[in-house]
């Protein structure tokens, strides 16, 4: 079966419910995904109840109603038949309305997220194709290619003038400076976080010319780049250097118009337990957008703090421990994709007696790589009681601190 046609098959059994339980994953791609759906059935006069969740279990969902889960669910193999799943995880539910690229032989990996999945099911729904800047957000989120069915989406979108490609400095924030000390996707080692460095490099990058009795302030980009290149290097991979500088894009009806920096807070909003403000900005309500950039710069930095303290945890593997759960995972994203390290990042937290583990794999591995994270953290974890899962290079678990040595060992095996 196509997606257009398991998307279609979807769309037919909401059209038919007067109310929707929808729920979404709380990152970037599962606040999008959801909002999007939210978007489709508000348009046609749907009632439905949103709820944003790190995770999702069969208790949360009462037996009989019309349930939407978006961007998790795929991989569970006890929902019920008739609960509505919009997922690219790898797969385990058997339901009939079930709409994954997986299923349907399109990498979920890279080129079609959750939100794109929801972007697609949408426009089964009606004409949603100015939601395609929601389905970017996802994209962006999960670090997806512009490639399949994602340069599809992005195509269309660019061609209906919701989207505005450009080429910039591809790093949230309202200004330059926010954008270098608050960095953490790149996290630029010696540079995010180091307000002294950050106020010297674009001060002394700024050009302010007297024209006409207004000053007229002017950054010199080529020589912010270099010094950031100069702090670096000694601690940064090519890769992530060159990922400062990019293709980037507005979005025409996003209330943060630049779509990198919209993702980001949206992601900072949904991990630091307020989903509902990125809910609101994705639902075009800008009433919220100094709290949710507060909250954003507030969890950035706490990430980078984690990032800076990050223990090693074992000498055999890399596994490192940060104390907060809700920065593991940029964490893991951060140590693995912008340092030096050739083989799979491993970031444990520890909170009431529960262990937590993020996995990723560098960057500059993943084409081809031998590891596939998403089963080997399922294995893992099935092995110690707890759950785990996601995708190839990005990865996690969840099981209880005392098998911690039972998981260690079983990585080390694994890596061995």
């Amino acid at each position: 079966m196509s997606i257009e046609a398991a998307a279609g098959q979807v769309a037919d059994r909401l059209s038919e419910s007067d109310f929707i339980r929808v729920f979404g994953h709380n990152d970037a791609d599962g606040i999008a995904s959801a909002t999007v759906m939210c978007h489709a059935l508000y348009r046609l006069g749907k009632k439905f109840h949103l709820t944003i969740r790190d995770r999702i279990t069969l208790n949360d969902i009462k037996k009989g109603e019309t349930t939407l889960l978006c961007d998790f669910g795929s991989s569970m193999t006890d929902l019920y038949e008739d609960v509505i799943v919009i997922d690219h995880h790898m797969t385990g539910f058997n339901g009939e309305y079930h709409v994954n690229p997986r299923l349907c032989g399109i990498d979920g990996d890279t080129e079609l997220s959750a939100a794109g999945t929801a972007y697609i099911t949408a426009n089964r729904l009606g004409d949603n194709r100015d939601l395609c800047g929601l389905a970017l957000l996802g994209i962006i989120g999960d670090k997806q290619k512009i490639a399949g069915k994602n340069r599809d989406i992005i195509s269309e979108g660019i061609g209906n003038h919701y989207l505005l490609p450009r080429r910039n400095m591809a790093l949230c924030g309202r200004n330059p400076k926010e954008q270098l000390y608050t960095a953490i996707n790149p996290y630029l080692s010696g540079v995010s976080g180091n307000k002294e460095v950050v106020d010297r490099i674009v001060d002394s990058s700024t050009k302010k010319q007297d024209i006409e009795r207004s000053l007229d302030i002017e950054l010199d980009y080529q020589s912010l780049l270099s010094q950031v290149i100069f702090e670096t290097a000694k601690d940064t991979n090519g890769l992530t250097m060159q990922s400062i500088w990019k293709d980037t894009y507005e979005l025409e009806r996003g209330i943060i118009h630049d779509a990198q920096s919209m993702s980001d807070v949206v992601e900072a909003c949904g991990l630091s337990g307020r989903g509902d403000l990125g809910v609101m900005l994705c639902l075009r309500n800008g009433d919220v957008l100094d709290e949710a950039w507060e909250i954003t710069n507030r969890y950035r930095l706490n990430v980078i703090s984690a990032i800076k303290n990050a223990k090693r945890a074992d000498d055999k593997i890399l596994l490192f421990e940060v104390e907060d759960m809700k920065t593991a995972s940029p964490a893991a994203d951060a140590i693995a994709n912008d340092g030096l390290y050739e083989s799979p990042v491993f970031v444990i937290s520890k909170k009431d007696n529960v262990c937590r583990v993020s996995a990723r794999c560098p960057s500059i591995i993943q084409t081809g790589s031998e590891y596939n994270l998403g089963e080997l953290m399922r294995e893992l974890a099935s092995k110690t009681g707890g759950s785990g899962g996601g995708h190839a290079s990005r990865a996690g678990a969840l099981f209880d601190i005392s098998a911690l040595g039972t998981f260690k060992e079983g990585l080390k095996e694994a890596l061995s």
